[in-house]
């Protein structure tokens, strides 16, 4: 995999991200990777009473957009990395597209991805990048595996490949705009975009202020790693303290020094939308519409209603970044979801040890729609009450005001557990 440390071979140095730089890219891409479709999304136009578009990303030859920053940089390079090799750090989407561009020009890369990347991706990377591939798993989060491929570059001479925050995959992932303007036929009123270190909002930003300034441009970032609003608040890229890893495709502790002030300077807003939002989404696109979508890819049409509220008759294309989903989430993606609709809701219980308690919190609490999910409970002999662990789930949220209200007149102590309580990292 040539880490010898060889050097020898010169480094190019990037160039300042322009609409030129996104055109170029552009031509690079033609004939190798595939443009994506745009569809007008029906139930959406429906709920916004304007027009929705979803530019698939998720039918990406990757089924993600990363591959486009990834082909863009590595092509670019592969001199030097026929020597040196190519390295990057991922949580995923990122990894599959390197893993596919090396393969596709014939050049060695390792690749490191944080231990909670899911298993679907880790064997996504391996296929797309064959021989070519060699995997390495490090720390909890994108910015350990980081970490590790910055010193593996530092030591061996690679061509490192950001996921992010490097001209040339901004300019690759910029070239999402330019497709949805030729694929539209006319500019839209606004673009939702998702956004993690920034590349994919900072690279169509900059190409749509001089191809069409008069699109708004809107990023949209999970609460629980939200590093671009952070950002955007301190005038520069600042540590998360801390970080919900649940949308892996774009839980990213701080943002990119090349990506910040272009969205600055380009973007018209930043946005959140909450992790339970995400998965409500993630689940409505797929019995509504049969799509996929992984965490990130639903954080634009998440937005739509919540964060962005189209006026009527407007023109709105959402990115639908990815469809790289593990299936075996699906149980926690209800739960979040159910949390976030206000259906599912935990309590500690102390229950009397005598017989009957259960029974009577049966008839006279729990409602005759409300429906017990988890009950975990601690007979202790030398103690008169018994704690227990109540998970419950409504037909309505409405119901969970009665709900409490009974709760408060029995004579049973008992502790609604919030969502922001540390005991919930235990329960999802």
């Amino acid at each position: 995999m040539g880490e010898s440390g060889n050097t020898s071979v010169p480094r190019s140095g990037p160039q300042p991200v322009t609409a030129a730089l996104v055109d170029e890219a552009t031509a690079r891409l033609a004939g190798v990777v595939p443009p994506t479709p745009l569809e007008r999304n029906e139930s959406l136009s429906s709920v916004v009473g304007g027009e929705v578009w979803l530019k698939r990303e998720d039918l990406q030859v990757v089924r993600s957009y990363k591959v486009r920053g990834a082909y863009n940089l590595i092509a670019q390079e592969q001199e030097r990395a026929r020597v040196t090799g190519v390295v990057c750090a991922s949580a995923g989407n990122h990894a599959q597209g390197v893993a596919w561009a090396c393969r596709a020009l014939g050049l060695p890369a390792r690749i490191y991805i944080p231990g909670t990347t899911p298993r679907q991706k880790r064997d996504r990377i391996r296929s797309l990048g064959d021989a070519f591939v060699t995997l390495r798993v490090v720390g909890e989060t994108y910015d350990d595996a980081s970490v590790e491929a910055a010193a593996d570059a530092e030591r061996t001479g690679a061509v490192l490949v950001p996921a992010f925050d490097d001209p040339r995959t901004v300019a690759g992932q910029g070239t999402v705009g330019a497709e949805i303007l030729t694929q539209l036929g006319r500019a839209p009123d606004r673009v939702v975009v998702p956004v993690g270190g920034g590349g994919l909002l900072a690279g169509l930003a900059t190409w749509l202020r001089t191809a069409a300034p008069e699109v708004s441009t809107i990023g949209i970032e999970p609460a629980g790693a939200a590093c671009m609003t952070a950002a955007l608040a301190a005038g520069g890229p600042v540590r998360l303290p801390t970080l919900d890893p649940f949308v892996d495709g774009a839980a990213v502790r701080l943002a990119g020094s090349v990506t910040y002030p272009l969205i600055r300077d380009y973007a018209d807003d930043v946005r959140t939308v909450s992790e339970g939002r995400v998965c409500t989404e993630m689940l409505r696109l797929y019995q509504t519409d049969g799509i996929i979508a992984e965490p990130a890819g639903a954080l634009a049409t998440a937005a739509l209603g919540d964060a962005v509220r189209p006026q009527p008759g407007e023109v709105t294309v959402c990115i639908l970044s990815g469809g790289n989903n593990d299936v075996s989430r699906y149980n926690e993606v209800v739960e979040r979801s159910l949390i976030h609709e206000g259906l599912k809701h935990y309590f500690l219980v102390e229950f009397p040890q005598e017989p009957g308690a259960l029974r009577r919190f049966l008839a006279e609490i729990l409602g005759p729609d409300d429906d017990i999910t988890l009950f975990e409970y601690v007979k202790r002999n030398n103690r008169e009450f018994g704690p227990a662990l109540v998970g419950l789930e409504l037909s309505r949220a409405d119901d969970l005001s009665p709900l409490l209200d009974r709760m408060e007149a029995s004579p049973l102590t008992c502790r609604r557990l919030e969502p922001d309580d540390p005991v919930f990292r235990f329960l999802i």
